[in-house]
């Protein structure tokens, strides 16, 4: 269906259901679109107030982005329950007449990009349209350095993983927004680095804080080792991979929004285009007993009182302890966190 055909479609169902009467059982009329896709169809529906609605099907236990709740656009989650049906909506709403006109070419572009481009995510739909506002205001800032790109490359291996198994798992990724840990779900924490130096491993921890597990929980460190590669045949691009993050996740811009908390703007990605990196090495350590480090918990069980800010030391995992976790259980882990967050 052409987008033309979408805006006559839309516009006539609005008319037709704002002219119907409304009751206490009927405060918000819907009408369901025909189907673009695989799925539940889109529908528009009309509340008592007159605003006019959008209606994207999502599964029950998936969250709505947060944060659109300005006088002209809301958007929240809606359970809509008849006789025979149970349907959980993305509900965007349009609280202002006046703006009538351009909410309608903004649903048009929603529903012409959940039918041509994707059919089976219609939530993915919504977002990529609402923010393609928002790279007009995008500014371009200072490049990373090799250390940051190094990280970056890291925790991007890590995110990957999950949006595998999750595509709105780019909600445990937690280090952009200044939480302690690089990723959480539940009791679970996982912290990342990555080097390039050739030998040792020796990870820079940045505060007390950084290696305490979660009361009660547990924390892994992971150390990637990577080199720089040269040919474009060899590694794999930071560029790609941070596309393919993007492509997993179900929220294009939140996860958009976190690469550029850490200094990645996709508007910025031709100066990353030749930063390759091969992992060399990848360990999964559990922070516990016997593992180096610095913590509160342990200063305070000593009796040294904590009086001093900015902490940053080095740790030494080259030897053999402490010992990594074996591969075959970070799987499970990967798997624990996302039933975690669930």
């Amino acid at each position: 269906m052409s987008k033309e055909a979408f805006r006559k479609l839309v516009e006539e169902r609005w008319t037709a259901l704002a002219a119907e009467a409304t009751s206490g059982e009927r405060s918000l009329r819907l009408s369901e679109l025909p189907a673009a896709g695989v799925g539940e169809p889109l529908a528009v529906a009309v509340d008592q107030d007159r605003h006019r609605h959008l209606l994207v099907p999502i599964h029950p236990h998936r969250k709505v982005r947060p944060g659109l709740d300005g006088p002209v656009l809301r958007l929240r989650k809606r359970a809509l329950e008849d006789a025979e049906t149970y349907q959980t909506y993305a509900d965007l709403a349009c609280l202002h007449s006046d703006f009538s006109d351009l909410f309608t070419e903004l649903c048009v572009d929603v529903l012409y990009a959940a039918g041509a481009l994707f059919p089976h995510n219609p939530v993915k739909a919504l977002y990529r349209v609402l923010d393609r506002w928002k790279a007009l205001f995008r500014i371009q800032g200072t490049p990373l350095g090799p250390e940051q790109l190094a990280g970056l490359f890291g925790e991007l291996s890590v995110l990957n993983r999950l949006l595998e198994k999750d595509s709105s798992a780019h909600r445990l990724w937690r280090g952009p927004e200044g939480h302690r840990h690089d990723f959480t779900a539940g009791d679970i924490a996982v912290e990342v680095k990555a080097a390039t130096a050739g030998e040792g491993r020796r990870p820079r921890i940045h505060g007390l804080d950084q290696l305490e597990a979660p009361e009660g929980g547990t924390l892994c460190l992971v150390w990637f080792r990577l080199q720089r590669a040269i040919d474009d045949d060899a590694g794999t691009a930071l560029v790609d991979l941070a596309d393919r993050a993007v492509r997993l996740c179900d929220d294009e811009a939140a996860l958009l929004d976190l690469l550029a908390v850490v200094g990645y703007r996709s508007s910025d990605a031709e100066l990353y285009r030749n930063v390759r990196f091969v992992i060399s090495e990848e360990r999964w350590y559990q922070v516990g007993p016997g593992f180096p480090r610095l913590t509160n918990q342990a200063l305070g069980g000593a009796g040294v009182p904590v009086s001093v800010l900015d902490v940053e030391y080095t740790i030494d995992l080259s030897g053999e302890t402490p010992a990594p976790l074996p591969s075959g259980q970070v799987p499970s882990l990967i798997e624990r966190m996302i039933q975690e967050s669930a």
